[in-house]
């Protein structure tokens, strides 16, 4: 029934295990002293809120579990220190799309290494079910064709999303037509 991080963990700890408490949210630095810590598993506390800096220090940590909490999105520095980070369990959480969920999805897709599951929308109604990939593609594709960013290998596209690839080309083809050239780097 703990209802925040408690203070006194040891400082050599590498697997904790917070899941099925009352912890509503992660303030601040909950974990600088726990450097480190390799596995944290928050399942099942009702997180609704996750302080920017609340992962602050958790340079080792390779394994987070935040599935069902009460999660709908994280704001832009949440994941920043976790340059190690191999499994992100995300499942379980009502996941808001909409332009608040661009940042857990970029992150995510400029590190590719972190594998993670459970990132569907849950509201509002209209994409619920949707995964959030394909959310952030229709995002872009409302944009009027002539303030559309040219970023096509920036997000997940299904091999059979045969209406995706059509929208590339017709985006490759309006570059064309305004003699601009892109090059990508990276």
């Amino acid at each position: 029934d703990l209802k925040k991080v408690p203070g006194n963990i040891p400082p050599d700890i590498v697997k904790l295990d917070l899941s099925n408490n009352k912890i509503r949210q992660l303030r601040a630095k909950e974990f600088e002293d726990v450097s480190e810590l390799k596995v944290l598993n928050l399942n099942s506390n009702g997180i609704a809120y996750i302080d920017p800096a609340a992962f602050s220090g958790l340079n080792n940590l390779e394994e987070l579990d935040l599935s069902n909490n009460s999660l709908q999105n994280f704001e832009y520095g949440v994941l920043e220190d976790l340059y190690f980070l191999k499994i992100l369990w995300l499942r379980e959480n009502p996941w808001r799309c909409d332009y608040n969920i661009h940042y857990l999805f970029y992150w995510l897709k400029h590190h590719y290494n972190v594998h993670y599951n459970g990132l569907e929308c849950k509201m509002p109604e209209e994409y619920k079910g949707w995964s959030v990939g394909k959310y952030v593609r229709s995002y872009y594709e409302e944009c009027p064709k002539d303030k559309l960013p040219i970023y096509p290998e920036t997000f997940d596209v299904d091999k059979d999303d045969e209406e995706w690839e059509r929208h590339k080309e017709q985006s490759v083809q309006t570059v064309k037509k305004h003699g601009v050239i892109v090059t990508v780097i990276g």
